[in-house]
């Protein structure tokens, strides 16, 4: 008898990750594609397709019985509606995801959002695992979060959850791309701190700042061994990080906050005083497990298939 797998696909700005998975969360088969960004978003659209035909194809190849597709997208969605509504990183605006792949493949089709299927992914499988409340935070190009309660997770009434990335931190800061200032996501994300040590490098004009276009973990690495220009830099955006996650804690109260994205490939260099950092403002909070993600840039692929095995499982009577 075939295993039963689900197809699932992260689709992303820059590249699409995709995996066979069954039931248990086991990959049976994985594969990396170019997103194509730049043909536009219809290409998008026809790549997307042509990529989960070809994972439903490859399923039945290796004798597995795909049952259904789970999909995941930055960006604003309708998921009732199975609607990708609006999506920068992709140029969608209100794209039927679920009934264009439905109707290619024939097969059930869950729609989600990428930090959400992420932070779900985590939470199930990854460094969440064992807590009932736990706050996924991915920082990257920008800064965003999912509050999974019990396995499940929230999305907000209008599927807008989780925006800690635009809680404003510092009301005189940089301007932020929503149109703020100061937000969280302006000054602590990794795309932040490379801007900054740039910035700062290119102001002292020091011999030893002549490389000025690292990346936020050679930026910490630099602000390990001593680098004055980068200390600073590093303890700025930990003191605002600290400062976000204690309003997520005000707001969620949960066990773990499970911290992943390309910052998080800092490690202990991050970790480490950032968790001092927020213990030193606790006031009525509850101490949360700080964790770094376990699931790398799979989480997303994974959230995916999670989503539309769900699906499933509430189709099953």
């Amino acid at each position: 008898m075939a295993d039963n797998v689900v197809v699932a696909l992260d689709v992303g700005g820059t590249g699409i990750k995709c995996a066979l998975v069954d039931a248990t969360g086991r990959v049976h088969h994985s594969e990396r594609h170019a997103t194509g960004r730049e043909r536009g978003p219809d290409a998008v659209v026809a790549t997307v397709l042509e990529i989960a035909e070809g994972l439903a194809r490859t399923a039945v190849s290796a004798g597995l019985r795909p049952e259904a597709v789970g999909v995941v997208v930055p960006g604003v969605l309708d998921e009732t509606a199975g609607m990708a509504v609006w999506s920068a990183n992709l140029g969608f605006r209100e794209v039927p995801l679920r009934e264009l792949i439905s109707r290619r493949l024939g097969l059930p089709v869950a729609l989600g959002h990428d930090v959400r299927a992420g932070g779900l992914a985590e939470a199930r499988l990854g460094a969440g695992r064992g807590f009932r409340h736990v706050l996924f935070v991915p920082i990257g190009t920008g800064i965003a979060a999912a509050h999974v309660v019990d396995g499940r997770v929230l999305a907000g009434a209008h599927g807008a959850a989780g925006e800690l990335g635009h809680v404003v931190v510092r009301a005189d800061g940089p301007p932020c791309d929503c149109g703020l200032r100061g937000c969280l996501e302006a000054l602590a994300s990794a795309a932040a701190v490379a801007r900054r040590y740039a910035e700062r490098a290119g102001s002292a004009g020091s011999a030893g700042s002549a490389d000025r276009t690292l990346g936020a973990d050679q930026v910490a690495a630099l602000a390990a061994a001593g680098d004055p220009i980068a200390g600073a830099v590093w303890r700025d955006t930990i003191n605002a990080l600290a400062d976000g996650l204690l309003t997520g804690l005000a707001l969620f109260d949960p066990e773990a906050v499970v911290v992943g994205g390309g910052l998080a490939e800092a490690g202990e260099a991050l970790l480490t005083p950032l968790g001092a950092a927020l213990r030193a403002r606790l006031t009525f909070h509850r101490e949360p497990v700080l964790v770094r993600a376990a699931l790398g840039d799979e989480a997303g692929c994974l959230g995916a298939g999670l989503i539309a095995q769900d699906a499933l499982d509430q189709e099953t009577p």
